[in-house]
């Protein structure tokens, strides 16, 4: 039987074992976002404070704002800066209106969907690629920077007239467009400007090229919006990734069963049987395979097992007593009361050892036939 239960159930086991394998594979794959993300004053491994102490020393001021107001009032003392809005997801949508009114270019790190309908209209995300790709754009900024390193970077649909650069299955990663008289630059990935894979590829020299095209940089990271005061999001935007990963293994798993229990589906078919056996002879049949293999231990058993099927039924007792070993007083006392067999001789015949030979075989079934006809009539 556990044969037979492992035999039906290690198919989904195995399938369940290799999505559990998945899973996990794919949430050590997945990068990791700390605090320090974007940071242009953490020296942290996720941190940006290498790329804004070089645009420094070549002749960049880089000022840092934690909050769209102190943004603004930089923007507003000198348009001609460029304003860098890295972790946008913090933005609330009231941020996004001041930002939206503020003059002078923007490069957008890993911008949200609200972010790109606020400050890049017509830019809309269309998933994600990874590898290292090379520019395929006239920009300078990406040009002369050559080709740069993505996980998980994020690509675009673009409206007629923008430039396109970074190219992952035709759609870009780097995406520059007019709006309102200013240019916008969209990057997918901050990746290549953090301390960690600045030094990778071409990440250093494009960081260079699209801050230090400007006399002056404001690089703008939000602090955490308080609860409740964040920007609209969409449904997918708010479900965790572990959530979207468990509902995809979830749906995988159905699937995978619906598949393997298809072959079940159906009415039984029903056959005739190619030939009809006398109980008599299937008896002799399966009598002979016991001796064949000298299994006087098992015919004995099974003789034992309908004898006492048979005199629990005669005696009134339920079906289950004759495999429950707690009544085998009861039964024996049972028999005893109907047939005056002696007690010992009726419980070494139910339940003794097995016989030596065939001819202890055939007196135990000839002396439990005795005892069934004896209860039978009595």
């Amino acid at each position: 039987v556990a044969g037979r239960r492992w035999r039906r159930s290690r198919g989904v086991l195995i399938v369940l074992l290799a999505l559990a394998v998945i899973g996990v594979v794919l949430a050590a794959l997945r990068p990791t976002v700390r605090a320090e993300y974007l940071d242009p004053e953490s020296p942290g491994q996720q941190g940006t404070r290498a790329l804004v102490e070089i645009t420094r020393q070549h002749g960049t001021p880089v000022t840092v704002a934690r909050s769209v107001s102190a943004a603004a009032d930089s923007l507003n003392s000198d348009p001609d800066t460029l304003l860098v809005i890295a972790r946008p997801d913090r933005l609330t949508s009231a941020d996004l209106t001041t930002l939206r009114a503020l003059p002078g270019d923007r490069l957008l790190l890993e911008p949200t969907g609200e972010t790109l309908d606020a400050l890049a209209p017509g830019v809309e995300p269309d998933g994600v690629t990874s590898g290292t790709i090379s520019p395929g754009c006239s920009l300078p900024a990406a040009a002369n920077a050559g080709s740069i390193g993505l996980i998980s970077g994020q690509v675009y649909r673009t409206p007629a007239g923008a430039t396109r650069c970074y190219l992952g299955d035709g759609r870009p990663s780097l995406v520059q467009l007019p709006v309102n008289g200013a240019n916008v630059t969209v990057l997918g990935s901050g990746e290549p400007f953090t301390n960690e894979r600045l030094t990778d590829n071409g990440g250093a020299a494009l960081g260079m090229n699209l801050l230090g095209s400007r006399s002056n940089v404001v690089w703008l990271l939000p602090a955490p919006p308080p609860p409740g005061a964040g920007g609209q999001k969409s449904f997918t935007e708010l479900v965790p990734f572990g959530v979207k990963l468990a509902v995809l293994q979830a749906v995988i798993a159905v699937v995978l069963v619906a598949l393997w229990r298809a072959r079940r589906l159906g009415p039984v078919v029903v056959e005739p049987l190619p030939v009809v056996v006398r109980s008599a002879e299937a008896v002799e049949g399966r009598a002979r395979l016991y001796r064949s293999r000298k299994a006087g231990d098992r015919a004995a058993m099974a003789l034992r097992a309908g004898a006492l099927e048979r005199l629990t039924a005669l005696l009134g007792m339920p079906k289950s007593a004759a495999s429950d070993p707690a009544m085998a007083n009861e039964i024996i006392a049972g028999i005893s009361a109907h047939t005056g067999e002696p007690y010992a001789a009726i419980g070494a015949a139910l339940y003794g050892p097995p016989p030596m030979d065939d001819v202890e075989l055939v007196r135990l079934s000839g002396y439990l036939d005795e005892l069934e006809r004896q209860v039978r009539s009595s």
